[in-house]
């Protein structure tokens, strides 16, 4: 990182504190991420780990030279099994749909695909291996088929999230077992039915647990020990802590991940989202009579440990202040290349504050509305650190108006040469017509231009 750069601190969840990250290899910086489960449509709940971690690598990649980013894939797992048999559709169908789905909405609200992105079901050998591996040093344990980790036999359980072992029969997804030793042991490997996906291991035919997976990727690509793990809060427990728990037993001398990284969950009109409230939305719910790009900043107007609050509000909120910018940015072409502001990268060095990065940002478009072209560059700048801002105004003010372009330019010319003959009554009922279509007209000395209302 130059040393004109300001220094980035991130909050650490090990640690309970805001931390100055220190790279392991400045020369390239490695970011693990929890990926999703596929089987459904992924929620806005969802979105926001996602875009969490778009704006981190990109702050990343602004500050570093090299950054690898890795997001897996978890395609399998018993909710997998159980919506394929409920559709009665092949898994393998169920699930490419799915991963096809979460690529096309995540390429919608402008996250950034990872480096890599391993499929849980394309590392089983590696996912074996470090079983082998626990078994050998007494961290784990065959019984009945099952392959089971002994929270025990890791004095350090519990560290990374603060709570105890007992915790994890409230958060873990398999029930307790009498072939446990203890209660919360948790699940490495356990045996497939005929019908359900399995592979051949030491155990018999069976399938990884959920924890395994993300132990065995991380280490494929990123090494016995990383930078950045990140994810959305309910994963601190149990599912981040059994990864520490495992992977520190598979290699003693190791930190697994240096700084953890989480998002605050997401509220929807001040309650908890859930499909029995009838307040569960997919991105593609959102989507579907949004600007994605309006649901993207809307999900930056909190920081990221703070709980956010979606309303149709908000989201209407934040069209007005894409209006706003895209109008202070002006004619500047999409791909400008100036440097970002400094007061918003210290913004963002400082635990990803997206609140004063905006703010930021509202100061520059103040000044640029008043003529201040360096400030316009300047904003256009920020936007793209934020993945904001990355189309013209012209394109912005024009989506989705649902009428014929061609048909709109017809009439302002028709209206332009109604003035120039007088015919204000004909130029104003051109421009009365156009609003009623939800078109407004804005003339300038340059001309006419045209925007959705």
């Amino acid at each position: 990182m130059p040393d004109s750069m300001p220094q980035l601190t991130l909050h650490d969840s090990s640690s309970r504190s805001t931390v100055p990250f220190a790279p392991l290899d400045p020369g390239n910086v490695r970011v693990y991420y929890c990926g999703p489960t596929v089987y459904d449509l992924a929620h806005i709940g969802n979105l926001r780990a996602m875009i969490t971690a778009d704006i981190l690598v990109r702050l990343l990649r602004h500050l570093y030279p090299r950054v690898t980013y890795v997001r897996n894939i978890t395609d399998v797992d018993d909710k997998i099994n159980a919506r394929a048999r409920a559709n009665g559709e092949p898994i393998d169908a169920l699930t490419a749909r799915t991963i096809r789905d979460f690529h096309d909405d995540l390429a919608a609200v402008g996250v950034l695909p990872p480096d890599v992105e391993p499929r849980a079901t394309h590392h089983v050998a590696e996912m074996i291996a470090l079983i082998e591996r626990l078994i050998a040093s007494g961290h784990a344990y065959e019984a009945q088929g099952h392959v089971l980790f002994a929270v025990a036999h890791f004095p350090d359980y519990g560290a990374l999230s603060g709570r105890s072992p007992d915790d994890l029969l409230a958060g873990a997804r398999v029930e307790v077992a009498p072939y446990k030793r203890d209660a919360g042991d948790f699940v490495l490997w356990k045996p497939s039915e005929p019908d359900l996906p399995g592979w051949e291991s030491p155990w018999g035919r069976g399938r990884p647990g959920w924890h395994i997976e993300c132990s065995a990727m991380s280490h494929r690509y990123l090494g016995e020990s990383f930078d950045i793990h990140g994810g959305g809060s309910d994963l601190l427990f149990p599912h981040h802590e059994n990864e520490r728990a495992q992977s520190q037993c598979c290699f003693p001398h190791s930190r697994f991940a240096n700084h953890w990284v989480h998002n605050a969950m997401l509220l929807v009109n001040g309650e908890k989202m859930s499909k029995s409230l009838g307040n569960f939305l997919t991105i593609r719910d959102v989507l579907s009579d949004t600007p994605a790009e309006a649901l993207r900043l809307l999900l930056l107007h909190a920081q990221y440990r703070s709980v956010l609050n979606f309303t149709r509000a908000g989201l209407d909120e934040a069209k007005q202040t894409l209006n706003r910018f895209y109008r202070a940015i002006g004619d500047l072409p999409a791909d400008s290349t100036d440097p970002v502001p400094d007061e918003v990268l210290a913004a963002m060095c400082d635990d990803l504050n997206t609140p004063r990065a905006l703010a930021e940002m509202h100061g520059l478009a103040d000044r640029a509305l008043a003529g201040d072209r360096a400030a316009a560059a300047g904003l256009r700048a920020a936007g793209r650190l934020l993945g904001l801002l990355g189309q013209s105004a012209d394109t912005w003010f024009r989506a989705g108006a649902g009428v014929d372009e061609a048909e709109i330019e017809s009439l302002i010319a028709e209206r332009l040469a109604a003035r120039k003959s007088r015919d204000f009554a004909r130029a104003d009922a051109i421009r009365t017509d156009l609003a009623a279509r939800g078109i407004l007209l804005e003339d300038s000395a340059t001309g006419t231009i045209w925007r959705r209302a």
